[in-house]
C-alpha cells in the first residue's frame, strides 16, 4: 500500500513539474528554508544519539548476549541520518503540499523563534542524560506546587496543540510496528489481536510518562524565554498556520519512528534466532 502511494504520488508530482516548474522550485526552496528554520538536520543528530541509547537498552532487555560491537553497527544502520532526514522531508512535503508557507517562514525566521528552536534542541540534547531529565521533572513538580506562571504556559501549550494525545498515539503506533517487526522476523507467532492487546495494555503508563516528559522538556526549554515572546509562541499554535505545521511535524516524525521501530523489531528477531542456533 505504501509503495503504491509513493508511485502514484511520484507520477502526480512529475505532471505538476511539467506544467509549473517555477512554482514547484519556489515550493522546494520554501520547504528547505522551513526545515532549516526548524533545525531538522540538527534534531536528527540528537535522535541518532537517542537511538544509540535506546538500542543499548533494548539489547540489555531482550538480547543480553549479543555482540555489543555488532549490535552497535546494526543500530547505526537503522538510525542513518541521511535516511531519517529524507523520510522527514518527504513527510513535511506531502503534508504541506499546496499550503502557503510564507507566513510560517516569516514567523520562524525571526530572532525570537530562532532562539526558541535552539533552546528546544538544547533541552533535547540535555535529556540524553537521565539525571538531567529526572531533575527537570522534579523542578516542574516544585514549580507547579508554587503556582509558577511558566507551568500554566507549558500546560496550555500541551493542551492547545493536543500534544499529549498525539504523542501517545504516535508511540502506540511505533510499538505496534515494533511488534510487527518481531513477529515477521520470527521472534514471535502472535495474532493481530494479541499484538494489539499487548500494545494497548501499556497505554496508561505511556500516557503518564509522555505527560511527564512533555512538561519537564518544555519547562527546561522555555524557562529562559521572555514571557511575552512565549505567550506569542503559544498563540501561534492556535492559528491555522500553527495547526497546519503541528500536524505536519507529527505526521513526518511518526512515519519515521514507525519505520525505525519496525526495523528494530526485525533486528531483534534476527539476533534472537542467531542466539538460538
Amino acid at each position: 500500500m505504501r509503495v503504491m502511494f509513493t508511485l502514484v504520488r511520484a507520477a502526480v508530482v512529475a505532471a505538476v513539474v511539467a506544467v509549473s516548474g517555477p512554482a514547484m522550485a519556489e515550493r522546494s526552496a520554501q520547504l528547505d528554508a522551513l526545515l532549516d528554520a526548524l533545525k531538522v538536520a540538527e534534531t536528527v543528530e540528537v535522535m541518532q544519539a537517542e537511538g544509540a541509547r535506546f538500542g543499548g537498552d533494548l539489547a540489555r532487555d531482550m538480547i543480553p548476549d549479543v555482540d555489543a560491537a555488532a549490535w552497535a553497527r546494526v543500530i547505526e544502520r537503522i538510525y542513518d541520518a541521511d535516511k531519517m532526514y529524507e523520510v522527514l522531508a518527504s513527510g513535511f512535503e506531502a503534508e504541506l503540499e499546496g499550503a502557503d508557507l510564507t507566513p510560517i517562514l516569516a514567523y520562524y525566521q525571526t530572532p525570537q523563534m530562532s532562539e526558541i528552536v535552539t533552546l528546544e534542541l538544547s533541552a533535547r540534547r540535555a535529556f540524553l542524560d537521565a539525571d538531567t531529565e529526572a531533575f527537570a521533572a522534579e523542578q516542574f513538580q516544585d514549580l507547579a506546587e508554587q503556582g509558577a506562571a511558566v507551568v500554566d504556559v507549558v500546560n496550555t501549550l500541551i493542551k492547545d496543540s493536543d500534544l499529549l494525545e498525539m504523542n501517545v498515539t504516535g508511540a502506540l503506533n511505533s510499538d505496534l510496528m515494533f511488534y510487527n517487526g518481531l513477529n515477521e522476523g520470527g521472534a514471535f507467532d502472535l495474532s493481530e489481536e494479541e499484538i494489539l492487546a499487548d500494545v494497548w495494555a501499556g497505554e496508561e503508563e505511556l500516557r503518564i510518562s509522555s505527560r511527564d516528559w512533555l512538561q519537564s522538556f518544555f519547562l527546561m526549554a522555555y524557562q529562559p524565554v521572555d514571557p511575552e515572546v512565549l505567550d506569542g509562541y503559544v498563540a501561534f499554535w492556535r492559528t491555522d498556520e500553527g495547526k497546519l505545521l503541528n500536524r505536519a511535524i507529527f505526521v513526518a516524525f511518526d512515519q519515521m519512528y514507525e519505520d525505525i521501530s519496525y526495523l528494530l523489531g526485525l533486528a531483534i528477531a534476527e539476533q534472537l534466532q542467531i542466539q538460538e542456533l
